[in-house]
Parts: C-alpha cells; structure tokens; sequence
C-alpha cells in the first residue's frame, strides 16, 4: 500500500500501550475502542491488531495487492475507484485498486482494518502512535505522502487468509447492525458517574453539571477534550494531591471549563476530578470533533458495568457470528 495524500491526520493504533504508566509513559491507542475491535473482527484479525485511524478528511491510498478490509466508525466516505465503500463490513479490493476518502458526514474518526495485519514493529506491547513520543505506529509519526504500508503474510492454512479468500469468492453480502452501534450523534447525551471530589462543587455547580449543554474547543485533542459552558466552582478552596486518571477522567482547572481527558491522556492529574465518563460512552466522545455539543447525565456505578457486560458480550457475539460465517463452505 503506497500513501498518495496523507489526510489531516492518519496513524496506526492498536488498543494502548500498557504497564508502563508508572514510568510516565502514555497509554495511547484508539479513540474509538469499539470502532477498532469491529473492523478488526471483520476481517478476522485479533481485536488487539493496530489499524489506521483515519480523522476528518482522510487519505488517498494505493494498494499494491490484492486485500480485504474493513472500515468502522466515522462516515467518512471511503471510496474504492471512485465508487462509495460501506462501512462496517467486509471488503475485498484488487490490487491497483485506489481507496480514498471525501467529505465527513458523520463523526470524526474512521478505522481501517486489513485481513492479517499491518506490518509496523511494537513498541513496549504496542503498535499504537505516540505522536509527542514519537515512538510506535510508522516512525512514530502521522503518515505523509509516499509512506509504504506493509500487511504481514499469514500461513495458507491461516484462518485470515481463509477469510479473504471467502470474500473474495462468496458474494456475500451481511454488515454489522446499527443497533450494535454506540449512540454517534453530534449532540450526545454522555453518561458518567460522579467522581472523586464531585462533592466539593458548589451544589449550583453540581446543578449545572449535570442538566446544561457543553461544547467541544478547538482546543481538543487526542489527549483531552477542553469544554466550554457555565464554569463550574468549588465549595470553597482545596488543595488538591495529584492522583491516578484514565480515558474519561473529566477534570475542572481554575477557570471552570471541563477537560474530558481521552486516549494520549497524562498518567496523574491534579485538577479536581467531577466526574468519570461510562466506559460504554467513551466511543461516542471520540467521535465529537470541535463545534460539537454534549450533555451529562449521572448514572449509578451498577448501570455502567451492567451496559458494559452488555457490550463486551455483544462483541462476543459478533466475533463468534464472523468466525462461523467464515468458516461456511
């Protein structure tokens, strides 16, 4: 695969680099978790396999051989030769084949999966990008125009190479339901349960919180996400000790505005912790570009793992779903 335009912002990312926080190294990995586990299902990789993700305007990539692919998450309009790609499910493409991408139409992250995996080297247990490290993915870096991809080979008898061949041959024609789907839109209503120092706001703070609209910044990144809206205060002055954050850590700075800290987080934080996003809802955050609002709605710590076993046992279900179609004479 040769990259002819790079987009705005492409790099390779797996599901993070872990074990190494206590070495202030940063997690990293895909913005959309549930995005790149599908795409990874659909062309009979291991969820842990690095694919592209793919912001806003996407690239133009030549492919050099014959692939299978998947691309989930944002519509971005991918295009193979001209003509529109459906996301979420299989695709085999000849080599020769171009396969670019248009105007966004919905979100702001696409993933892109190829049957057997990119061939790009791991670094600490992890293929993902770390662009201010510069480490993982392609010489840690964006890719940019004349970037030579390389998939790894699988064994004949590999049940990837099995898979490709199925679509290859077979014409079907299934996807993955919409109702799996996290809940995309450009004005979500995110789920959280109340942190660690959620009580030291104001009781109007709190109010708030919970019932006004907030707005993505420009100044948002793959390492958090600046909110603006009505600032949220303090009770009354603390000093605070800096402690452990994760994907979804929803600190409030001096100045009151929100930060939603996502994938290229720091390790430890000190700004007071209101809130900590469900994990289920993390997805629907990745997909939220600037100009983009959202609501919060508290929910109890039962319901958010009650909706995660939920998720984890439908991927499960898919997974199995697309190993028994492949596995079809």
């Amino acid at each position: 695969m040769i990259v002819r335009q790079p987009g705005i912002l492409t790099t390779f990312q797996d599901r993070g680099r872990y074990g190494f926080q206590k070495y202030g190294v940063l997690v990293n990995g895909a913005m959309d978790m549930f995005a790149l586990r599908v795409a990874n299902i659909l062309v009979g990789n291991s969820q842990d396999e690095a694919a592209l993700e793919i912001t806003l305007h996407g690239p133009s990539i030549e492919l050099t051989e014959d692939i299978t692919f998947a691309i989930c998450g944002a519509r971005l309009s991918p295009m193979l030769n001209g003509s529109l790609v459906s996301e979420w499910r299989r695709v085999s493409a000849k080599a020769g084949s171009m396969l670019s991408f248009g105007k966004p139409a919905r979100g702001c992250r696409a993933y892109l999966a190829v049957a057997g995996g990119f061939d790009v080297p791991e670094v600490m247990g992890s293929r993902s990008t770390y662009l201010r490290g510069q480490i993982g993915g392609f010489e840690g870096r964006a890719l940019k125009q004349g970037d030579e991809l390389k998939v790894r080979q699988t064994d004949v008898e590999g049940s990837v190479l099995k898979v490709a061949v199925l679509d290859a041959n077979s014409g079907l024609d299934w996807f993955v339901s919409p109702t799996l789907y996290p809940a995309y839109g450009t004005h979500p209503v995110i789920r959280f349960i109340s942190g660690p120092d959620f009580r030291l706001f104001s009781d109007e703070s709190q109010r708030l919180f919970g019932t006004e609209s907030f707005k993505i910044t420009p100044q948002s990144d793959r390492m958090g996400y600046r909110l603006s809206g009505p600032a949220l205060e303090l009770a009354s002055r603390q000093e605070k000790v800096s402690t452990a954050v994760t994907v979804g850590t929803i600190q409030v700075p001096p100045d009151g505005n929100p930060i939603i800290l996502m994938a290229d987080r720091q390790t430890i934080g000190g700004y007071p912790c209101i809130a900590q996003v469900i994990q289920v809802d993390v997805p629907v955050l990745a997909q939220l570009k600037p100009g983009d609002s959202l609501t919060f709605q508290e929910v109890t710590l039962e319901l958010a793992q009650e909706l995660w076993r939920e998720r984890e046992m439908n991927i499960r279900i898919l997974e199995q779903a697309v190993c028994n179609q492949s596995k079809e004479p």
